[in-house]
């Protein structure tokens, strides 16, 4: 009756270990399953995230185009930052009248990534942080759904203020920095400021008219 109810083989190793992998290959494949069903879902999410996004940096009055569509795509020679840029432009017509792009500063826990909106005349439309890891309560404040500070570099280009106007008050700029968080907000403005500097250096490839749906830049461009 005991070997019956409990076979001999359901106690070599073998079986164990077969039944073990036959449970894990039913696992993986419904993970696969649902990784193909939901594929599709979460790159429409991202987009209409990232649209979202851009849509805060370019005001829509600016532009007649799909932003999302509009890209020219800088390589890391032209870019200066070691990998590729995805740039999207806003365009009236063929006319590039603004254009935004990714930029990331190193914060007091880790990077700081932010979406910059820049004018065709280099004046900064707007700035929103994508993700970061700043202490809540402090270094969140770049957030502008917690602090209207991020605002503050609404019009400014490399030229309006002047080089050393580009720091937080601590540092001699005009900038306001956090109480108990300087770190963060210094880290902000030096990359805002970067991403003025690489359109300054972009300026002319970024601004051309469009010919293209999509335009790809190298180093030798």
């Amino acid at each position: 009756m005991n070997t019956v109810a409990n076979p001999t083989y359901r106690q070599r190793v073998g079986y164990q270990a077969g039944l073990l992998g036959g449970f894990s290959l039913v696992a993986a494949a419904l993970l696969v399953m649902g990784d193909i069903a939901t594929h599709d879902t979460i790159l429409e999410r991202e987009a209409e995230d990232l649209l979202a996004s851009l849509e805060q940096v370019i005001p829509p009055s600016l532009h007649d185009n799909d932003l999302l569509t509009n890209t020219l795509l800088l390589e890391p020679g032209a870019t200066g930052l070691g990998e590729s840029l995805t740039v999207y432009r806003a365009l009236h017509g063929l006319a590039v009248e603004g254009v935004a792009f990714e930029i990331s500063g190193q914060g007091y826990a880790g990077p700081i990534r932010l979406l910059l909106g820049i004018a065709a005349d280099g004046r900064v439309l707007g700035a929103r942080v994508l993700s970061h890891a700043e202490t809540p309560g402090l270094g969140d404040k770049i957030e502008v759904a917690r602090d209207d500070w991020i605002l503050s570099f609404d019009g400014h280009s490399l030229s309006d203020p002047a080089p050393e106007g580009w720091a937080v008050k601590k540092d001699g700029g005009i900038y306001d920095q956090f109480s108990g968080a300087t770190i963060t907000p210094r880290a902000v403005v030096r990359a805002v400021k970067g991403g003025l500097e690489l359109f300054e250096s972009q300026r002319d490839t970024l601004t051309a008219n469009a010919v293209l749906r999509q335009s790809r830049v190298t180093s030798d461009e």
